[in-house]
């Protein structure tokens, strides 16, 4: 069981933890193959979307995942909501909350601001991306699609390439792989590289032959063209040249590479179309991946909750039963 009602980020799991998650996930990835691609494990409970932030994958993966347990799913907008009329993101939370809801998925521009509305809320919290801060689900999935693809996860090297200083999805994945016992390294430009990231645990390098060399895994972030008014690079051409990854790159890679995006990509810039829909890429696994792992962090936090009680037999699978509504204080 998870010890935490909320999911804040993966520097807060441990490693038994993040299997417990990857273990169930893959319990729930065979539902998405079913004809009917659902299960009762959360009926009765509503999970709340609360996104801040545009989103395609994480939003539509939170509530597929939570429809395919059969709970009640409400999605909404910072745009659609009273914080357009001046009321504060707790007040707006609390209201929802006075709505006898079970869980609140959000995602924030703001660093920090899950951990604030766990703290005010009794509804389990799960960060679906604040700021630069983390990305906890995004780790977790790439982690699962890493260890359903080579087999394991302790020993492998993972090297992230690109703007990792504004990437909240980086920073989640060093934590929980090495953690898992995973070696990380980053590449990029030095105006790209966080200061005193080695204190994390990982190696930089400011060239790209070098960083893939015995890697296991090439992990490509996206450019956050939003982000580069700064001038932290001369110019995207530039960027693409040196950094972006293409097949010649892979060529001089270790044999054998796994080629990671988190999405959405820029293809021609960090990324070429050879390399996108290449044999090398899991781009599109770790999407269908999304929503088992999502899936199974809803499962675990209602469980966490008390919200799992009766074990029933439905279909000739075994599923858990939400009890009726327990709301538990911190």
């Amino acid at each position: 069981m998870l010890k935490n009602r909320d999911l804040l980020g993966l520097e807060y799991l441990d490693a038994e933890e993040i299997k417990l998650i990857l273990d169930t996930a893959e319990s729930f990835k065979e539902v998405g193959t079913r004809q009917v691609k659902k299960v009762p494990a959360l009926r009765g409970v509503t999970v709340v979307n609360f996104f801040h932030e545009p989103s395609t994958r994480t939003r539509t993966s939170f509530e597929l995942a939570a429809k395919r347990l059969s709970a009640d799913v409400v999605s909404f907008t910072s745009g659609a909501s009273s914080l357009k009329k001046g009321e504060t993101l707790v007040d707006t939370a609390q209201n929802i909350e006075a709505m006898s809801i079970d869980m609140v998925v959000i995602r924030h521009s703001c660093a920090g601001a899950p951990a604030m509305l766990a703290r005010a809320l009794k509804a389990s919290v799960i960060n679906a991306g604040d700021g630069v801060h983390e990305h906890p689900t995004q780790g977790l999935l790439d982690m699962f699609t890493i260890r359903e693809k080579k087999g394991k996860l302790k020993g492998l090297k993972v090297t992230f390439i690109g703007d990792i200083t504004h990437s909240r999805v980086a920073r989640s994945n060093i934590w929980g792989m090495r953690k898992m016992g995973m070696e990380v390294a980053v590449a990029g430009p030095a105006t790209l590289i966080p200061p005193r990231i080695e204190e994390m645990g990982v190696k930089v390098y400011h060239d790209v032959d070098q960083a893939l060399k015995d890697a296991d895994v090439a992990y490509i972030l996206r450019i956050q063209l939003e982000r580069q008014q700064g001038g932290l690079f001369p110019s995207i051409r530039e960027y693409a040249s040196i950094y972006g990854i293409n097949n010649r790159t892979l060529q001089r890679a270790k044999p054998g590479i796994m080629v990671m995006h988190p999405g959405p990509m820029n293809r021609g810039i960090e990324i070429s179309s050879g390399v996108a829909d290449g044999p090398s890429a899991v781009i599109l696994d770790q999407v269908t991946n999304g929503v088992a792992v999502r899936m199974a962090v809803l499962y675990l936090l209602a469980q966490r909750r008390g919200k799992l009680e009766d074990e029933t037999e439905e279909g000739g699978n075994k599923v858990k039963r939400p009890a009726a509504s327990k709301r538990r204080t911190k």
